[in-house]
């Protein structure tokens, strides 16, 4: 009994730390007046056509299965219930590429300053067209090709 009343206080200790772990980063704008939103998260704006089709920034995508629509009351939105709205949003990506999670904002949310997705999601940007799809003409050697990262 005397064990188990020692290691109590170890083992919250432990658990406490792997929870920590859990947390997710944040960019806070919630000093502007907002939310948290995860480090990463993109501007854009957003246009469910069918479900699963969607627009971001006039560009066809697709929202992934399991994805989110927050309100701007952070209340959960079903697809179609905002079929053919072109709203201002915060976002992100699953690691397929497709649009997972968004997040309508609220005007306050909307002046925080937040980056978009002007480059395409690709980590090899020189081998981007100018449409923003990636390309290789098939005859750039090995070595010379981009770096993950870069």
């Amino acid at each position: 009994m005397a064990v188990c009343a020692a290691l109590a206080p170890l083992s919250a200790l432990v658990s406490s730390g792997a929870q920590a772990q859990g947390i997710p980063q944040t960019q806070f704008e919630s000093e502007a007046g907002g939310r948290n939103f995860p480090i990463g998260t993109l501007r854009g704006r957003f246009m469910v056509t069918n479900p699963p089709e969607i627009q971001l920034d006039g560009q066809p995508e697709r929202f992934a299965p399991g994805g989110r629509i927050r309100s701007a009351q952070n209340m959960l939105v079903m697809p179609a219930a905002v079929v053919g709205q072109n709203l201002l949003v915060n976002y992100t990506r699953d690691p397929a590429g497709l649009v997972s999670q968004v997040w309508v904002l609220t005007p306050a949310e909307a002046n925080a300053e937040r980056a978009s997705a002007e480059r395409p999601m690709f980590n090899f940007w020189p081998f981007a067209s100018s449409d923003g799809r990636p390309r290789d003409d098939g005859k750039t050697p090995f070595d010379q090709l981009p770096k993950y990262g870069e």
